[in-house]
């Protein structure tokens, strides 16, 4: 009955009424993905209870499993990659359909997120920012204050009366994890929303890289520190019970695996706390990944799109490395992720591919554009990184780490040196090295040693093209963890 409630909570449809078994809504076909599923009834999502492994099973269909509950939502989220943000859809006479956009504002918004069990909402995106539904347009002018249970309690025109189009639909982006009590929103003490609470986090296990995670989002850069500790104050309330563990290039905290406290001891006085950069000024969205997309830039707190005059692939190895995602692809025109909405911020971009960030490219005057959505760019970049510096002033400094095996670890200041650094700082488009600390100058690391040894000329395009030892093989600890300095 535990599996069962999650699975109702993650759909929206109320509590769980029935866990059935033995094929009881008949026999399924093709792969059975999951088997011996355990939760604890808490979870907000089947992909957090254990075992995290899918298929195969040597289940039969005869074994399929069913749920019923309570009532259908009345509200779902549609066309994007996760349950907590995308395109509003209402149900009524039992048939789904869409919202216009009139009037539509972050009161209307919160109403959805909370509805939802998805937190706080972030933004209330209009003109169809995650494609244009199809069917009936239920509502228009939606008014609510925000303190509503349900969309259907907030003030509106009567139902399926509108002067609206599907290019008018409205969305939502909700949160599901905040920094509180910090001096901006970018620093704090971590909070998770479920089961329509917030809760904190315990520090055990907490690194860099969970803390990564949530700088990427909540929007706020790239991390600085990963504390525990009661820094921003005590938290009160719900502790959750997971230990959680994020490689550092997922885009959300639900995305990292969990597994139970061994530690029984966490109290308030061990809430883990964040310290972020600053907002990200770029993104890619619509695409599969979060390295390909429509390229969109923040200006004057208000996300913007970039129109595809002399777009190329020289500005897209740009974009691929500011956010971290190794080399570019294709610059693909023609809003080749879809229309965005809005501003368009940048026009006739031009940069030389060896710039750091898109905003030392050459720019036009912000918002000056002879374009419009249909031309909006979009880049696709090959993968995550292979390299980062975490724990520094900014992501042109720090210690350095290296992702293998699909784990990052860090490098051992053995041998460590400027040509070093230089490779490192070139592979990162961060200018010129300055300075190549060692002994853990940027504090300790925790996890794997990948590499030890490392000996560079200085002119590599990367590190892994440097001399290097066996992956794994070393006689340090993370005591001996290198950092590099670069110029920016």
């Amino acid at each position: 009955m535990k599996e069962a409630e999650v699975v109702c909570r993650e759909i929206g449809c109320g509590a769980a009424l029935k866990a059935h078994k033995k094929a009881w809504f008949g026999q399924g076909l093709g792969p059975i993905w999951k088997d011996d599923i355990s939760c604890t009834g808490t979870e907000t999502s089947l992909s957090e209870c254990m075992p995290d492994l899918w298929g195969p099973s040597d289940c039969h269909h005869e074994d399929d499993v069913g749920v019923e509950c309570a009532e259908i939502p009345e509200i779902r989220l549609a066309n994007d990659l996760n349950h907590c943000s995308g395109r509003v859809e209402i149900y009524h006479e039992g048939i789904w359909g869409t919202i216009c956009d009139d009037d539509w504002d972050l009161g209307d918004a919160s109403v959805v997120c909370h509805y939802l069990g998805c937190g706080n909402a972030l933004s209330a995106p209009q003109s169809a920012h995650f494609g244009a539904g199809s069917g009936r347009i239920w509502l228009d002018n939606v008014n609510c204050t925000g303190t509503e249970n349900a969309i259907s309690e907030c003030p509106a025109k009567p139902w399926g009366e509108n002067d609206c189009s599907h290019s008018e639909d409205a969305s939502v982006v909700c949160g599901e994890v905040r920094l509180v009590n910090g001096p901006n929103r970018c620093s704090g003490t971590v909070e998770v929303y479920r089961n329509k609470q917030w809760g904190n986090i315990c520090d055990n296990g907490w690194d860099i890289h969970d803390a990564q995670v949530v700088c990427r989002e909540i929007e706020c850069g790239y991390a600085l520190t990963a504390l525990g500790g009661e820094y921003y104050g005590q938290g009160s309330g719900t502790i959750w019970p997971d230990r959680i563990d994020c490689m550092g290039n997922e885009t959300a905290l639900r995305e990292c695996s969990k597994s139970p406290h061994e530690d029984q001891s966490c109290d308030h006085k061990r809430d883990v706390r964040v310290n972020c950069s600053e907002p990200a000024k770029i993104r890619l969205v619509n695409g599969l990944n979060r390295c390909s997309g429509r390229v969109e830039v923040l200006h004057e707190e208000q996300w913007g799109t970039v129109c595809d005059d002399d777009w190329n692939i020289k500005n897209a190895q740009v974009v691929c490395r500011e956010l971290g995602c190794g080399k570019a692809i294709s610059a693909p025109q023609g809003a080749h992720f879809g229309a965005g909405s809005g501003r368009i911020w940048l026009d006739d971009v031009k940069c030389k591919g060896r710039e750091p960030s898109l905003s030392n490219c050459k720019l036009g005057v912000w918002g000056s554009h002879n374009c419009d959505h249909d031309e909006d760019a979009g880049v696709v970049c090959s993968e995550l990184a292979k390299i980062r510096l975490v724990n520094g002033l900014n992501r042109c400094s720090g210690r350095v780490e290296v992702l293998h095996e699909e784990k990052w670890g860090t490098v051992c200041d053995d041998d460590w040196n400027i040509k070093n650094a230089q490779v490192v700082c070139r592979e990162l488009g961060c200018g010129k090295a300055i300075s190549a600390p060692r002994e853990a100058h940027f504090g300790e690391g925790s996890g794997r040693i990948w590499l030890d040894d490392v000996k560079c000329k200085g002119i590599e395009a990367s590190l892994l093209d440097c001399n290097l030892r066996h992956w794994g093989e070393h006689n340090c600890n993370h005591e001996e963890d290198a950092g590099v300095v670069c110029s920016g």
